[in-house]
């Protein structure tokens, strides 16, 4: 699309060649910001297993056996990891099942959200 200058006493009014009239340009209007989305966190303890760790990166982040392995350790060494991202309802979800579906088997796992800058 080719526009022109229509006059140079005021730039922001530009002239659409196909259309052959004036566009006004819009100013001040908000653009839709994408939601925030959420980070699902697993924290470290000294009860739940390495191997419960990575059946639940499994069962319930879709994680391969690789990528579950990776996170468990990242959880083991640091403290904490992320097991998936999503828009607040799915993430709250997501840590409302892992602390219920833990909880059913005697692990006291911890899994919460924070929002992802």
């Amino acid at each position: 699309m080719v526009f022109l200058m229509k006059s140079m006493t005021n730039p922001r009014e530009e002239m659409n060649e196909e259309q052959g009239g004036a566009i006004a340009v819009q100013e001040g209007r908000p653009i839709p910001k994408e939601p925030t989305r959420y980070a699902v966190l697993l924290a470290n303890d000294d009860y739940t297993t390495m191997e419960f760790v990575v059946e639940v990166l499994r069962r319930f982040f879709q994680k391969t056996e690789e990528e579950a392995v990776q996170i468990m350790l990242q959880i083991h060494q640091k403290g904490r990891g992320t097991a998936g991202i999503y828009h607040f309802e799915i993430a709250e979800t997501k840590a409302m099942q892992v602390v219920e579906y833990a909880r059913t088997r005697g692990y006291p796992l911890i899994s919460f959200i924070e929002p992802v800058l």
